[in-house]
């Protein structure tokens, strides 16, 4: 659930970033308006959820109790909470490609006997995951698929699921969310939290919530139908533990868990042990940041922080800059004015003549005059366009246009450069996820796709492979 650090640094340097872009603030205020209201579609349309679900169908093919579950849950999901704490990749921070998360469960009876009905939620695929959007649907093994042919993994996984951690999801239990990720207890890398873990079983640099860990597994072995056991923990890339909780009576109580070494392959042991998932093997970042001094409680997401810092109050969004104000450039030893006027940015102690004298000076490579050239520059490659970037990646369109719309004008016309190559690109990524949606690119539902081709002269047809 988080990215590879070499040192204590590297994450800190990673999160505030991805808190920065990644949820908006406007996003989380619209949802959340929509949500207080009982409009949870809105909702998730305001949070980039793409919802892949009908209740009429679940009531027809389940039942109007189970729809009536579902519906209450939707009814207290908060969309900008859950992508909030999705699981996210370095460098940049993006979500997670190409997962299933389960975020509820509901133990349902069907013809074939018990069939459970999961809630969950879908990343698209690398290649679609412009705009970082998300989808909501549900997952039966067979008959609710909702597009489940056209995801590389369809089936909702043990190592990311959230059905246990409705804190990061349901606005219900986010006030649950300091006690699950250990707000009150020392740090995990302390000498007290690292008591019952013998040296050198975790990895350098872990950032794992070790003193969580028992409590965890108890309920991870509760959903199982357990009581005591052996749970695995992914602590981190090809390092496996396999963490034992004795039963009543067993043990001398010298500590509340045992911790091995594990097999390195979790597949080998899955049939057996169940995994203990990512949410609760790692340092909720929050939590982490908020030790460290690198991040204010007022720019975590509102839930989150009113869980994490009892007694604080919401500040509302810094304020905007005001877009006319004009800006000050040095032209021929005078301090002369840029702004917007009629929506573009033009220099204003500049008559209309002399700018389209320089303006065909330039076109014939000569050098226009200083409050000609910051306007190209502006265009062309702005001192905003790191955070323009990092927007676009995230899937915040607004945000970005927004700001170049602070810069340029909203009637600007962009000149060629990276801020230009930035939009286009963001267009046609959003454009590849369209696609794969509608099933127009991409492996779909039923659809052959060919095998990568042989070189020439081995065969004279390549194979093709069945989708599964």
């Amino acid at each position: 659930m988080h990215p590879p650090a070499p040192d204590g640094n590297s994450r800190l340097s990673f999160w505030p970033r991805v808190r920065a872009y990644a949820v908006p603030a406007p996003m989380i205020e619209t949802a959340t308006a929509r949500r207080s209201v009982g409009d949870w579609s809105g909702a998730c349309a305001a949070a980039g959820v793409d919802v892949d679900l009908r209740l009429r169908d679940l009531a027809r093919t389940h039942g109007r109790e189970l729809a009536a579950r579902v519906r209450q849950d939707l009814r207290h999901l908060a969309p900008d909470l859950l992508r909030w704490h999705m699981p996210r990749v370095a460098p940049d921070g993006l979500l997670r490609p190409g997962l299933t998360v389960a975020l509820a469960r509901y133990d349902t009876t069907g013809p074939d006997g018990p069939r459970p009905v999961h809630l969950v939620v879908r990343t698209p695929p690398a290649w679609a995951d412009g705009g970082q959007r998300m989808s909501l649907t549900l997952w039966d093994g067979a008959r609710l698929r909702n597009g489940a042919g056209r995801h590389p993994h369809p089936r909702p996984g043990p190592r990311f699921r959230l059905d246990l951690h409705r804190h990061l999801w349901d606005a219900r239990h986010a006030h649950e969310l300091r006690h699950r990720a250990g707000a009150g207890r020392p740090n995990a890398d302390s000498p007290e939290a690292g008591e019952a873990v013998p040296s050198g079983l975790l990895p350098p640099g872990h950032h794992c919530a070790v003193d969580r860990w028992a409590d965890e597994a108890r309920t991870v072995l509760r959903d199982a139908g357990r009581t005591s056991g052996a749970v695995v923990v992914r602590a981190g890339a090809g390092h496996r533990l396999v963490l034992t909780l004795p039963g009543d009576g067993d043990g001398d109580g010298s500590a509340p868990y045992t911790l091995r070494t594990g097999p390195p392959d979790t597949a080998r042991a899955a049939p057996v042990l169940p995994l203990l998932p990512d949410a609760a093997t790692h340092v909720l970042p929050d939590l982490q940041l908020l030790r460290a001094g690198a991040i204010e409680a007022g720019r975590l997401h509102p839930l989150v922080a009113s869980a994490l810092v009892p007694g604080h109050t919401a500040t509302g969004p810094p304020p905007v800059p005001d877009p006319g104000q004009p800006h000050l450039v040095d032209c021929r030893g005078a301090r002369h004015r840029i702004g917007l006027v009629d929506g573009v940015l033009v220099p204003l102690d500049h008559a209309e003549d002399e700018i389209r004298r320089e303006e065909l000076l330039a076109e014939l490579t000569g050098t226009p005059l200083p409050c000609l050239q910051t306007i190209d520059r502006a265009h062309r490659r702005p001192d905003c366009l790191t955070g323009v970037r990092e927007r676009l990646d995230h899937g915040d369109i607004t945000g970005a246009l927004t700001v170049v719309e602070n810069l340029l004008g909203p009637n600007a016309r962009l000149r060629g450069g990276p801020l230009r190559e930035e939009l286009e690109a963001a267009a046609l990524r959003r454009l590849e996820h369209g696609l794969y949606r509608s099933g127009l690119a991409g492996p779909a539902d039923g659809r052959v796709a060919p095998a990568p081709a042989r070189p020439v002269g081995r065969r004279s047809h390549p194979r093709h492979a069945t989708l599964h």
